[in-house]
């Protein structure tokens, strides 16, 4: 290579040496507000994890506390001073409430458990479990077209609470003395494939009470 040549190459190669700090220059800053960004959302990241988990304990052992006292009356006043962070746990405060309350105040759980079922604040399933425990709870006492119109709602396909619901709608069947058809609405439900071992085997037992015979009778 000629030494004219050497130069130009030398030349060229600092022109583009500026170019690029110039570059750098104008543009740097960018790369910087993406690294700190970067490291930023990761570190925010993990502190939200780990402040979601701390929360989640302390509402724990803030409900363990609760439960530790000796008379119901206590504990449900305990319970009531417990804050929920969250809608799931505010759902859980709710029916724990509501099911300490049976115990000595059966009205005053009804009134609990109907205004958690009606509460938008909380999520659909415990909103869900909330009407479907005041229908159990409340039975005669509630209307019998009341909780059949609640019955009928949960019971509906791709509701979670479907084969429960469907045991409760078989019960008011019974009540109202429709033998065949709480028959065949048990027998709808042990064909379900989402039922736990212990529903099953209530229904098959009280289809066999009815005269009814079972998939595997």
């Amino acid at each position: 290579m000629s030494n004219p040549d050497s130069f130009i190459d030398e030349v060229t190669e600092e022109l583009r040496r500026d170019r690029m700090m110039g570059y750098l220059r104008r543009y740097g800053w960018i790369a910087v507000l993406l690294v700190v960004l970067i490291v930023g959302g990761a570190a925010w990241n993990e502190w939200r994890k780990a402040s979601a988990r701390a929360s989640a304990e302390a509402f724990g052992d803030a409900v363990l506390t609760a439960l530790e006292n000796d008379a119901s009356s206590d504990r449900v006043r305990a319970l009531s001073q417990v804050e929920g962070t969250t809608g799931a746990q505010a759902g859980l405060l709710a029916l724990m409430q509501a099911g300490e309350l049976l115990e000595n105040d059966r009205g005053a759980a009804l009134e609990a458990l109907q205004a958690a079922s009606l509460n938008d604040n909380l999520p659909e399933a415990y909103r869900q479990l909330a009407a479907l425990k005041r229908v159990i709870a409340g039975g005669a006492d509630l209307p019998l077209a009341e909780r059949e119109s609640i019955i009928a709602g949960l019971s509906q396909p791709g509701q979670p609470l479907r084969p429960l619901a469907l045991e409760q709608s078989a019960l008011l069947q019974l009540e109202q003395g429709n033998r065949e058809t709480a028959i065949e609405i048990l027998t709808d439900l042990l064909s379900q494939s989402d039922v736990t071992d212990e529903l099953r085997r209530r229904a098959s037992q009280l289809v066999t009470a009815l005269g009814g015979e079972t998939a595997s009778g």
